[in-house]
């Protein structure tokens, strides 16, 4: 081979090798054995945190913001194992965690040691409304149905949410319930892993009700499976006939949120990269496009806005749920 053409292919060679270590956090497959990008969810297939990961995944690889991303379950005690992984993950930047209000109740009342503000915060992404959902044939036509009901003999009323003790699903119908007059420790409420195990159990007449966010039960809103008696809000929810509780005679208003995690110590330049990826996800007109969809009130927050807000919220968690009895 003469110089000159040597010369050419190690430039190749050096030109593809600074490609492939350059790629950070948006490499997908490697023959190589270079890691692939990872997001764990804590609940099961169908649920909340799985819609809003899956959606966020899909766009990244659509968009080439990353490469192929895996995406997995782990399910348990609320989202509390997904939480003990991530812990376990220490410096681990190729993996990221989409959690929420649910995993930070978990940890309490599953007492668990481990807490969303331990944990490397990357981007508070969405907040959601919740709904009070019902079978299409349920006797409740209104909240008001609801709340005599529920007065009349609370044990009576199955309640279940998707999401364990201390998750939104779980403070939503005891809020309502102390804002409508009724004591909170009286609520029968029944804790399910998810909100696709949450609507099995609803459709299945297993509950009266059920508490959840809105964009995980889209198409049997619109199908008329599930009627929605009343949302949590300021304002209606586009596309859901249903009033605000407000509307509905009831002083209260709740979001829940979302956002994504990383292990602790990682090193501030993959810290970096995934909150870039992060952002330029939220960027997309897609993503935009999603959250009119489910129904998602853009919320988007990183760097030290985000980490105050993980500390506020574990102190707000804690809070309620001493004053609920439950700690």
């Amino acid at each position: 081979m003469s110089t000159r053409l040597l010369t050419r292919w190690l430039a190749a060679v050096l030109l593809l090798a600074t490609a492939v270590t350059g790629c950070g956090v948006t490499r997908g497959d490697d023959p190589e054995g270079m890691h692939r990008l990872r997001m764990m969810v804590p609940n099961s297939p169908g649920g909340g945190y799985d819609l809003t990961a899956r959606t966020a995944v899909k766009i990244m690889e659509d968009r080439d913001i990353t490469g192929r991303v895996e995406v997995f379950n782990v399910i348990g005690a609320g989202g509390t194992v997904a939480m003990a992984r991530l812990m376990n993950e220490r410096g681990n930047g190729d993996l990221m965690m989409m959690m929420g209000l649910g995993v930070v109740g978990a940890t309490y009342t599953n007492g668990s040691k481990a807490r969303a503000s331990d944990a490397t915060p990357l981007a508070r992404m969405v907040e959601e409304q919740e709904g009070i959902l019902v079978p299409a044939d349920s006797p409740f036509r209104t909240v008001a149905d609801l709340v005599a009901a529920w007065k009349a003999d609370p044990a009576k009323v199955t309640v279940g949410g998707g999401s364990s003790p201390g998750g939104p699903d779980h403070l939503f119908p005891m809020e309502t319930a102390r804002a409508a007059g009724i004591d909170p420790r009286r609520v029968n409420f029944i804790s399910y892993d998810g909100g696709g195990d949450l609507l099995t159990a609803l459709l299945g007449k297993k509950i009266a009700v059920g508490t959840s966010g809105l964009g995980e039960y889209v198409d049997q809103i619109e199908a008329g499976q599930v009627r929605v008696l009343a949302v949590s809000g300021d304002e209606r929810v586009e596309g859901v006939d249903a009033p605000t509780l407000r509307e509905a005679g009831i002083d209260l208003t709740f979001t829940n949120w979302r956002g994504v995690l990383a292990p602790p110590d990682i090193s501030p330049d993959d810290r970096a990269a995934l909150v870039k990826v992060l952002e330029e996800l939220h960027a997309t007109d897609e993503w935009k496009e999603a959250l009119v969809k489910n129904g998602w009130s853009d919320a988007f927050a990183t760097g030290e806005e985000f980490d105050r807000f993980l500390t506020d919220q574990d102190e707000r968690v804690s809070s309620t749920l001493t004053e609920l009895g439950l700690l």
